[in-house]
């Protein structure tokens, strides 16, 4: 009894293992592909800009990597289940260990565990060490895409902001968003008298969140009454406060998982949506669901081709479902991100559903 103990221990761990090195190998793989196309992009639309040297755009792209890489995290479990899966079943492995009397749910666990922790290391440690890095990626590329700035660090459009303040309205343009919306490069203000007329246009370096005013830096003034004038600090008045700038234009992937129930509360104390806020919070808590909704898709596959055979068709229909499921993930975004869906909803609803329909084929495969 002992034995047959420390034999199921010997091979969950050789199980674990397997699985560990084979899904580590493709996210590290896509990982290096990503980061030589990702370089080659940015070098090619920095090359005529002052400053863009081969080891500045490396390594903004090194630090952006991390940041990108949470997308395909899904796929490499899933293609790396499925590749260690057909590993064991060419060798003969997966038939000696049916044939020994072990079930599909005792070599089906070991890769379950080995999503959930990578799953929760993810979410607890990847995560907030990747908006780290990607903010420190979008200093060190400060002022060097020029007008790309935005399509390319920041995957959002340029930034504009309607705003009232002490001295009258004002309406906001920004090239580049730093500091969760509370610092912004390559700005352009156009102010407006209390009768809503036109008084000036502002351009500047940088604009800094500060006690009801943006503090513009490096600059110039073009007015209507007088010729234009550069200065070195300028001051507009706004009554925006920094969650308010934050909930109009900061993504919710530049903040952290442990930053974003604070962030979330202070929306919610100023009266503001955070929809946004509150679904990417609960995408991070499932993202353990939906990786281990990916591997047991990939155990679906593996049984089947033990079994059955047709290798090509039967791993091109577990990679449809692993693309269904994401799909899915990500229509729940859109629609949790516009109010339309409740957040917890929205994130959770697809990996619980690739769960139980994984459970649901793996029984029927293995009970009949």
């Amino acid at each position: 009894m002992l034995t047959t103990a420390r034999s199921g221990r010997t091979l969950a761990v050789y199980l674990a293992l397997r699985f560990l090195v084979s899904i580590g190998g493709l996210f590290l793989l896509a990982a290096v592909l990503i980061f030589v196309f990702d370089a080659l992009e940015l070098l090619r639309r920095a090359s005529d800009q002052e400053g863009a040297s081969l080891a500045r755009i490396g390594l903004i792209s090194l630090l952006r990597v991390p940041q990108l890489m949470e997308q395909v995290l899904p796929f490499a479990v899933l293609f790396g289940a499925i590749t260690a899966f057909l590993g064991l079943s060419r060798k003969l492995e997966l038939v000696v260990a049916r044939a020994a009397g072990v079930s599909v749910w005792q070599f089906t666990a070991p890769a379950l565990a080995v999503g959930l922790l990578i799953g929760i290391a993810a979410v607890l440690v990847y995560n907030p060490l990747a908006v780290v890095l990607r903010t420190q990626s979008d200093e060190i590329a400060s002022g060097l895409f020029g007008r790309e700035q935005n399509f390319l660090l920041q995957t959002t459009g340029d930034i504009w902001l309607r705003q009232d303040g002490v001295d009258g309205e004002s309406v906001l343009h920004a090239k580049q968003i730093l500091d969760n919306g509370e610092r912004l490069l390559g700005v352009t203000v156009f102010t407006f008298d209390r009768k809503g007329s036109f008084v000036e246009r502002i351009e500047a370096r940088e604009a800094v969140l500060a006690d009801q005013s943006w503090r513009l830096s490096s600059g110039t003034v073009y007015s209507t009454s007088g010729d234009p004038r550069a200065f070195t600090s300028y001051s507009v008045s706004t009554y925006l406060t920094p969650t308010e700038v934050r909930e109009s234009i900061a993504a919710p992937e530049s903040i952290g998982f442990w930053d974003l129930p604070r962030v979330i509360e202070l929306s919610q104390r100023a009266g503001l949506p955070a929809y946004r806020y509150s679904l990417q919070y609960q995408t991070l808590l499932a993202r353990p669901a939906l990786l281990a909704a990916m591997v047991l898709i990939a155990a679906c596959v593996s049984l089947r081709v033990s079994r059955m055979g047709g290798v090509g068709r039967l791993i091109l229909g577990g990679i449809l479902a692993g693309f269904v499921l994401y799909v899915l993930s990500e229509l729940g975004k859109d629609l949790g991100g516009a109010g339309i869906v409740p957040p917890l909803l929205a994130a959770w609803a697809p990996g619980v559903f690739g769960v139980l329909m994984g459970i649901t084929i793996l029984l029927h495969l293995e009970d009949g």
